[in-house]
């Protein structure tokens, strides 16, 4: 799946949270970076601006 989505449901097990994810395409993308979501549930992307969730 491509990261051309603008918001991502994660789960604990997708944790440490990394954008791009392992499942998206990486040809185009940014250099991969940690997001800190375990402390408020929400996290955005500083390169591609997406924003994610944490559903559990």
């Amino acid at each position: 799946m491509p990261n051309a989505q603008n918001r991502y449901e994660v789960t604990r097990a997708d944790l440490p949270l990394h954008c791009p994810m392992d499942s998206m395409s990486l040809w185009n993308s940014h250099p991969r970076v940690y997001l800190p979501i375990e402390d408020t549930g929400k996290a955005k992307c500083p390169y591609c601006g997406a924003d994610y969730v944490l559903k559990d």
